[in-house]
């Protein structure tokens, strides 16, 4: 397929861009394979000549067009919430343009995607994919707890698709049993380590839902696997992101739950999370009451509350905190899983290592993070990131789950403004790449299709870029703090994510500049101390008792 082939207008004079916030700005739009561009018009004043969009065409949600005589508009609807009107002069050029638009962003295959064609300067293709490798984060597990190994099993993918070609287990389970236990786990997602908790010696599984089926099948080498994970005498919690009742239904299926018969050692808690359709629809709703300047406060509220986006952020932090109050507090073992153990199970087990481990809330520990527990741990992301919240498109497999675990780190950064490295910033571009990218991280549902479309060898990674900026997404209020931070799921506590979904609708350069200044205190703060540091303590002049009085009095 030719890019040429889907552009049937590629420029257009004289088209006028409108955005909520910005200034009318009339000039020349292109259409590239990747990007809608619109240079500003010389003549205007000084901000409007200025003015340039770049927007990769992958970024766009829904395009909308309306007709007017011989003009029309054209309303393009982003996956990161913005929203932008094109006034197009000539109603074939405004058809021919949304065409064109609609059919280069609807492009499936992934190795027709921006990332392998973008190539920037200083940057080259190996760099950046081995910043956060996974064996080196087990090989020091295993050395620290001794009963674990790194295990080749699915090096080829052959037994899991959805895993990593290196996966932690217990040293005691060969890797025959684990082909065995896969068999009986759906998508053969079996019991594999994602957390070790350096405190106490405890871990934190995850995996997909046993099939047991009706007749209660059972497997020896997945009771084997599940069995050594404990010492003598210990037992376990299974956390269920599902609610009981939906756990009895999965059996008719052919799914189930580990009976107590089977698993004597392990306690099942279950803590239903939405999944799938409700809570894409949950997102659409909440963007729906967000657009909506016309609603008063009290139909604002309700919406609010209608779209139930709130309620899905507490019930995922108090899970979180279920599941990291089981390691640190009971010092059991912890097992997580649903139904396929690529949404809501690493949502549960990402989250609640941010909770725990203070070298999960730096810049760096949050990316390995990331690259660990979603991207290969196998989070779909290119079916769940297909469409955002503005999408006509009927819903396939979309799920904002990755958005709902940036904005439960957004809340505990909120509750803790000292003890998270980044800020919202950096959140805010996670979640604007996890849908579209120059980079090639979040492609693919798997490592098995990033292999087979030669994602590393092919496309760039994000994290060097986002290192490069470093400075931009650093919190300058930050300390790190080793404890566990426990936050407050009370519904006073459990806020909007006002820097995304408002973000679009009114002005935030205040903010920007509240946080520019702040970050100039700080550093104008740290570059007195090591002054006040190489003065050698005879040389500073002592106070009097009335300039100290003064100086007691101005604090």
């Amino acid at each position: 397929m030719e890019f040429a082939e889907l552009i049937k207008t590629a420029k257009v004079n004289d088209v006028v861009l409108t955005s909520p916030g910005l200034v009318p700005v009339k000039g020349t739009l292109c259409i590239t394979s990747h990007h809608l561009l619109l240079s500003a018009q010389a003549g205007g004043n000084r901000e409007q000549s200025q003015m340039e969009l770049w927007l990769l065409i992958r970024n766009v949600d829904a395009v909308e067009k309306r007709l007017a005589n011989a003009a029309g508009t054209i309303t393009l609807k982003c996956k990161d919430l913005k929203i932008l009107h094109l006034e197009i002069p000539g109603m074939e050029e405004c058809l021919n343009i949304a065409s064109s638009i609609e059919a280069l962003s609807s492009i499936e295959s992934i190795t027709m995607t921006y990332p392998f064609f973008y190539r920037p300067k200083n940057m080259k293709l190996e760099n950046g994919w081995q910043l956060y490798p996974l064996e080196k984060y087990y090989q020091q597990i295993a050395s620290d707890a001794g009963t674990w190994r790194l295990s080749s099993v699915n090096e080829d993918f052959a037994v899991c698709p959805s895993y990593p070609p290196v996966v932690m287990v217990p040293a005691a389970v060969d890797d025959g049993a684990l082909r065995r236990s896969a068999s009986f786990r759906q998508g053969r997602r079996f019991p594999v380590l994602s957390y070790y908790h350096k405190k106490n010696g405890t871990v934190m599984l995850h995996s997909s839902q046993p099939l047991t089926g009706a007749n209660r099948k059972r497997c020896g080498e997945d009771e084997l696997l599940l069995g050594a994970v404990l010492e003598h005498g210990d037992c376990g919690f299974i956390l269920d992101t599902r609610s009981a009742q939906a756990a009895k239904q999965a059996q008719v299926m052919g799914g189930g739950i580990e009976h107590r018969a089977a698993y004597p050692h392990w306690k099942r808690l279950h803590r239903p999370l939405e999944r799938g359709r409700p809570l894409q629809e949950s997102f659409t709703r909440l963007v729906e009451a967000c657009s909506d300047a016309s609603n008063s406060m009290d139909r604002w509220l309700a919406k609010l509350e209608a779209s139930k986006w709130l309620s899905h952020v507490k019930e995922a932090l108090n899970t979180a905190c279920l599941a990291a109050q089981c390691l640190d507090r009971e010092e059991a073992c912890v097992l997580v899983h649903g139904y396929e153990g690529t949404d809501a199970t690493l949502l549960v087990t990402a989250l609640a290592q941010v909770i725990l481990d203070p070298e999960c809330r730096t810049l760096a520990g949050f990316q390995g993070l990331i690259e660990r527990e979603w991207i290969q741990a196998g989070h779909p992301f290119s079916l769940r990131c297909a469409r955002s919240a503005y999408s006509h498109a009927r819903l396939k497999q979309e799920a904002p789950t990755f958005l709902l675990f940036l904005d439960c780190v957004w809340q505990l950064g909120r509750q803790f403004p000292f003890s998270l490295e980044f800020n919202e910033r950096l959140l805010l571009t996670l979640f604007e790449h996890s849908h579209a990218s120059p980079y090639g991280t979040f492609l693919g549902n798997n490592e098995r299709e990033r292999k087979l479309c030669e994602v590393k060898e092919k496309t760039h990674a994000l994290w060097p870029w986002l290192n490069r900026e470093g400075d931009k997404y650093r919190n300058p209020l930050y300390a790190r703090n080793p404890l566990v931070i426990w936050p407050s799921v009370e519904p006073q506590s459990v806020l909007l994510w006002q820097g995304l979904f408002l973000r679009w609708i009114r002005p935030s350069h205040y903010l920007d500049d509240a946080w520019a200044e702040i970050q100039k205190i700080v550093r104008n703060s740290q570059v007195h101390t090591e002054q006040s540091s190489d003065v050698p303590l005879e040389q500073i002049p002592a106070q009097t008792n009335s300039e100290a009085e003064t100086q007691s009095l101005a604090i």
